[in-house]
């Protein structure tokens, strides 16, 4: 079957509902990078809630660096994951559909948005050490998104290309 045309009415086996590929720029190999910056933007909002305030309790408590990165990274993919969850439970799907579906369309984008933002926080010279009232945590913590969203955008335009991550989000509205 073509996928990068529209479905002829076939359940392809979600709750009852049927996905529409009607969005330009979702369908296989037509991924455009307007597409791809929303989708990384998207993405890139629940992370960086999740992010900046698992950094603010972390800081807060006086944690230690990894105590306070790693929590930072679980509440990043709690919230990245959650933003899409949302979305496609309000489309109608049920909850297990619904998570499978977050976790298709976010995880290498949360991943890569992750591993990048920390890299550039752990490697930035005092980064690590720096209070919430510095200037040089929020400049590395701002600065480490900025470049995670430039590097994310062409891994999710890739993705979109081929019918994967944020692809399988947009079917659902």
């Amino acid at each position: 079957m073509d996928h990068g045309t529209h479905h002829t009415g076939t359940d392809h086996g979600h709750d009852g509902r049927q996905p529409h590929a009607g969005h330009a720029g979702h369908r296989k190999g037509g991924a455009t990078w307007g597409t791809a910056a929303k989708a990384t933007l998207h993405c890139l909002t629940g992370c960086a809630i999740g992010e900046i305030l698992g950094m603010v309790i972390g800081t807060a408590l006086m944690w230690g660096n990894v105590q306070t990165m790693i929590l930072a990274i679980a509440l990043a993919f709690v919230f990245g994951y959650s933003f899409t969850l949302f979305a496609v439970r309000r489309a109608g799907l049920d909850f297990r559909t619904a998570l499978k579906v977050a976790l298709a369309a976010d995880t290498v984008s949360i991943a890569v948005m992750e591993l990048v933002d920390n890299g550039i926080i752990a490697l930035t010279p005092g980064a690590m050490d720096a209070h919430l009232s510095d200037a040089l945590f929020w400049t590395a913590l701002l600065g480490g998104f900025a470049v995670a969203f430039v590097i994310t955008t062409p891994v999710n335009k890739w993705m979109i290309g081929r019918g994967k991550g944020h692809a399988v989000v947009h079917a659902y509205h």
